[in-house]
């Protein structure tokens, strides 16, 4: 990777120099083609700022971080940077696959902490009535479910709206 660094309002220095051509290094491995990276890293008052922006590979990647100090705000923006290389990677694969394939593929993230998916919790109180009594009870409160405790067998039930507007019964074998 090709790497400039400017200072401004600061001492030039080879060890804030050399510091972030290694930690730019590691980026090397999502790039094929040559890379370029352009630092500036200033200080205007107690805020000292670090700006990188990396053009290779056809993507263009930009950013920004103040901190009290130099080095914290090195670490911030090539974080950052690193997540909006994955993102655009990643996008790229899909986009690629999809056009040699023409659906797209199963989701393969780079990033290995994948965030759980979010569950949504809905405490309901469900009361004992016959399934006739259920029916009726959906078409009144308009929703896709219904869980209830069937009066008969005593055993908690759902009762589901289909697609083709009939219902469906799901209960506990017996």
């Amino acid at each position: 990777m090709n790497t400039s660094v400017r200072f401004k309002n600061l001492e030039s220095s080879d060890a804030l120099r050399s510091y972030v051509t290694e930690k730019l290094n590691r980026f090397d491995k999502y790039f094929s083609g040559p890379t370029e990276a352009n630092v500036v890293l200033s200080i205007e008052k107690f805020r000292h700022s670090a700006e990188i922006n990396i053009t290779g590979d056809r993507l263009t990647i930009n950013g920004k971080e103040e901190t009290e100090e130099m080095y914290a705000a090195i670490d911030m923006v090539l974080d950052k940077l690193e997540v909006q290389i994955k993102k655009s990677k990643q996008k790229s694969r899909g986009y690629r696959a999809k056009t040699k394939s023409g659906t797209m593929p199963p989701e393969t993230s780079i990033d290995e902490e994948i965030e759980p998916p979010r569950v949504r919790i809905q405490h309901i109180d469900y009361k004992p009535m016959d399934v006739d009594e259920a029916i009726m009870q959906m078409d009144l409160i308009n929703n896709s479910f219904l869980v209830f405790t069937n009066a008969r067998t005593d055993t908690v039930n759902v009762l589901y709206r289909q697609k083709d507007g009939n219902y469906g019964l799901i209960q506990p074998r017996s």
